[in-house]
């Protein structure tokens, strides 16, 4: 799967979860490491946990699996690792804390996907 056409799916995996201020960030030739990273927020350690079990569902069931994930057994900020595509979700303090919005303020911003609308059940 080319690195955009990755980045796309995992923003759309984890709006369907209800990821919060998602960023795509297009970082080809800023970074040795990666060519997109995926910022993103959870409301809490329980949602940034559904946000990852989400993007790593979706993405298995099209034979996709991550070469690396840190930080899942507190889900206060977890990496996963998808080589040319990064994916960061944080809990929403954490993620003023360690501002990467701000490291790469100068990086091409990618426009998410429209998720999928939720009916309310009031």
């Amino acid at each position: 799967m080319e690195p955009k056409q990755l980045a796309l799916e995992i923003a759309k995996s984890a709006l369907d979860k209800h990821a919060e201020a998602l960023e795509i960030i297009n970082v080809t030739g800023k970074s040795s490491y990666a060519d997109f990273i995926i910022i993103c927020s959870g409301r809490s350690t329980r949602q940034v946990e559904a946000i990852i079990d989400g993007v790593q569902g979706e993405l298995k069931k099209q034979k996709v699996h991550p070469m690396g994930i840190e930080g899942r057994q507190y889900c206060q900020w977890v990496l996963l690792d998808y080589g040319d595509v990064i994916f960061h979700v944080f809990e929403d303090d954490k993620r003023g804390f360690y501002d990467l919005d701000g490291l790469w303020i100068d990086a091409e911003r990618v426009p998410p996907p429209v998720s999928t609308p939720m009916t309310s059940a009031k």
